[in-house]
């Protein structure tokens, strides 16, 4: 089963994709997309890291590395998030093919996590505008091979359903 956790900043998506993950009862590897750019950033890696169980597997992986890396995973994988991994694309310009081609041939769960950018203010800069472009763009892609797609909003989880 794929799902795909969407939220806003801060509105405790990650929290809830780990209960998906935790509850498949498989070993859980967590895919970590996000790297500690600063002081803040790596605050929010070190709270994840620590509300993880510590029996999980972490694999932290580069950009381009994503399709690859969990295709050959098995169990429960759980990625947190895609808009870290947008970001580390130069101009965020990639491929979605091979992703969602690893995505549907695995064979154990697979969580997403990712930023649900069409509900925020509209960026003032043009590289804000073609982060929330590539990243709702991945979004779309990513819920259309997604088996459950989540919408968190103040920690409380909404199915959405398909279009």
């Amino acid at each position: 089963m794929i799902t795909l956790v969407l939220g806003g900043t801060r509105s405790g998506k990650s929290a809830v994709a780990e209960k998906i993950a935790a509850s498949s009862g498989d070993p859980v590897t967590y895919v970590a997309t996000g790297w500690a750019s600063d002081p803040a950033m790596a605050e929010r890696i070190a709270a994840h890291r620590a509300r993880r169980p510590e029996h999980w597997a972490t694999l932290e992986v580069i950009a381009h590395d994503l399709a690859h890396s969990i295709r050959g995973l098995k169990d429960t994988v759980l990625v947190d998030s895609l808009g870290t991994w947008v970001a580390a694309h130069r101009d965020f310009e990639l491929d979605i093919d091979p992703l969602l081609h690893a995505l549907t041939k695995r064979k154990g769960d697979t969580v997403l996590v990712s930023d649900e950018v069409g509900l925020g203010v509209h960026p003032s800069t043009d590289v804000g505008q073609r982060f929330r472009d590539a990243l709702g763009s991945v979004n779309l892609a990513v819920a259309e091979v997604s088996d459950r797609v989540l919408l968190v909003i103040a920690g409380r989880a909404l199915t959405l359903e398909p279009g």
